[in-house]
């Protein structure tokens, strides 16, 4: 009789009443006790300091686990990350929550280190990867080493800059996104009769036409076929795709308590999705090698699946990475864009400065050219402003991937380097660091106060390095900043061609504060409900 048949056999009832709360407390007391003072010790015998505590009243730091996850839901991460330095009194702060060290750092010379020069120290980490794959599986955004490195690399060829140029995949969906602000929203298909002049003054809710638009684009670009987004009402994948990643976020902010969170409604969700990519990768695969690389970039069809595909013919691979960069592509740019407006509604001064310049380079109809893109500073300056106070991922983790340490942040008064043990989580904000007054010139008749919205800045400053960077750093900085960059641009540019008045309805919505949601990326939590008026309809009353 083996083994397990002998236990089984002799295991009763009341054993198991016993045996299992015995197993659950030690569990417990390893974790949430043993092992925190097994590492405060080895802590204790390396160089440098620990930073200040943050502030935690409850045992094992679950009220900061609630605070985080209710700030969250109120839209009030912004709030509760500077909170936290301010109790600390300092720029890096470390706590426990639920008995794992996290240290937590708006520092830039820290997130230099994390990103750039301290690179090998610090990376994605396997639990990072547990947390996202079933999302993202093993693409370029949830791997280290090898995995990230040829995940880079089969990436990278699809952003050079004549596939960046190359604006035509635009032109087709800002066509549509005009004829949907038109209509006050999306188009109840395709072939919808739209009066264009009868939308001047409709309201709108320009977020949800831009997370339309570039899902369109997105799929159009990666696939050669678009979702058709702006012109379906409801479009079951981009509903999927949108409450993935709310549930993602919840997973992430849940930490070492995410096993908790049910996931019936994410792997719901997460099938609607796999389909429809693969549907697209099958298509894409019975074309044979010979005519895969029969094709080329200036072939009509030719997609990043395609360029994709001549490199692996791993069905696994190439789901996961067009999932990454349909992330990436939508929602990013998506976001930027929608903040942009949402500044511009109430800066009308800068919509006329912008305005002009578009209209001095280009005029009202000529679709602008790359080079025409890059020509204009005014513009660079509204979509650095925008990326300046919403960047599009606000919170980003790193784990540490050795005994290591950061530049600063330790001690009383935080000069002297922090120390690090392998595992550690390190959280840095981009959001909370772009938007620190220490940082920045004295208020000024030429500088305006850093919660505020003044693409102006930026004809007579600049950022000191690591004290900006929207697009992260390092090895890692965003592959598709340049593409991101160029689609942003690109539909400013054609809007405001068009419309040179927006009518601001979001005062009487959020009160003139922006309520920022922030899950993985920055998006305004209450939409973004505008009117557009033609330049020649302007004059009108709405």
């Amino acid at each position: 009789m083996g083994l397990i048949e002998t236990l089984v056999e002799h295991v009763t009832l009341r054993s198991v009443l016993v045996l299992v709360p015995g197993l659950l407390l030690s569990y417990i007391l390893n974790v949430l006790v043993v092992k925190p003072l097994r590492e405060d010790m080895k802590l204790a015998k390396m160089p440098g300091a620990r930073p200040p505590k943050t502030r935690s009243v409850a045992p094992f730091g679950l009220d900061c686990i609630y605070k985080n996850i209710r700030a969250s839901y109120r839209h009030e991460t912004l709030p509760f990350w500077r909170s936290l330095f301010a109790y600390a009194r300092g720029d890096t702060a470390e706590c426990r929550l639920a008995g794992r060290r996290i240290v937590f750092t708006v520092d830039p010379e820290n997130i230099k280190a994390i990103l750039a020069t301290q690179f090998g120290d610090y990376g994605k980490g396997e639990p990072f990867h547990q947390e996202w794959k079933d999302f993202l599986g093993d693409s370029i955004f949830t791997t280290d080493g090898s995995l990230w490195h040829n995940s880079r690399q089969l990436i990278r060829p699809q952003f050079i800059r004549d596939r960046v140029s190359d604006l035509h995949v635009f032109e087709s969906h800002i066509q549509t996104l005009i004829r949907a602000i038109a209509n006050g929203g999306a188009l109840n298909g395709e072939n919808q009769a739209v009066d264009v002049e009868a939308g001047n003054g409709k309201p709108v809710d320009m977020m949800d036409l831009f997370f339309r638009y570039t899902l369109d684009a997105a799929t159009d670009f990666l696939l050669g076929e678009d979702v058709k987004s702006l012109s379906t009402p409801r479009q079951e994948f981009a509903d999927a795709f949108a409450e993935v990643q709310r549930i993602q976020a919840l997973i992430s902010r849940l930490g070492p308590l995410n096993g908790l969170l049910p996931r019936q409604n994410f792997r719901r969700n997460m099938k609607v999705i796999n389909s429809l990519i693969d549907r697209y990768i099958e298509r894409t695969l019975r074309l044979n090698p010979d005519e895969l690389a029969g094709k080329g970039k200036g072939d009509s069809g030719y997609t990043f699946l395609h360029a994709l595909a001549g490199f692996t013919r791993d069905r696994k691979v190439l789901r996961d990475q067009l999932i990454a960069v349909l992330l990436a592509g939508r929602d990013t740019t998506a976001c930027t864009l929608s903040w942009t407006i949402y500044e511009l509604a109430r800066h009308p001064e800068c919509l006329r400065k912008l305005r002009e310049e578009i209209l001095s380079v280009v005029g009202p109809t000529r679709p602008p050219t790359y080079e025409d893109l890059k020509s204009m500073k005014y513009l660079q300056n509204v979509m650095n402003e925008t990326l300046r106070l919403y960047p599009i991922v606000p919170f980003n983790v790193r784990l540490a991937l050795k005994d290591t340490t950061l530049p600063r942040g330790g001690g009383p008064d935080g000069s002297q380097p922090v120390k690090v043990l392998k595992d550690t989580p390190i959280a840095y904000s981009t959001l909370v660091m772009q938007r620190r007054e220490d940082l920045y010139p004295p208020v000024s008749d030429k500088f305006a106060p850093v919660d505020v919205f003044s693409p102006d800045r930026w004809f007579h400053w600049q950022p000191r390095a690591w004290q900006y960077i929207p697009f992260n750093g390092g090895p890692r900085i965003c592959i598709g900043q340049q593409f991101a960059l160029t689609e942003m641009s690109y539909v400013l540019t054609r809007l405001f061609q068009r419309y040179d008045r927006i009518d601001n309805y979001m005062v009487e919505i959020d009160g003139g504060n922006p309520t920022m949601k922030a899950d993985i990326v920055l998006q305004p939590a209450d939409g973004v409900k505008v009117a557009f008026w033609e330049a020649n309809n302007s004059t009108k009353t709405s």
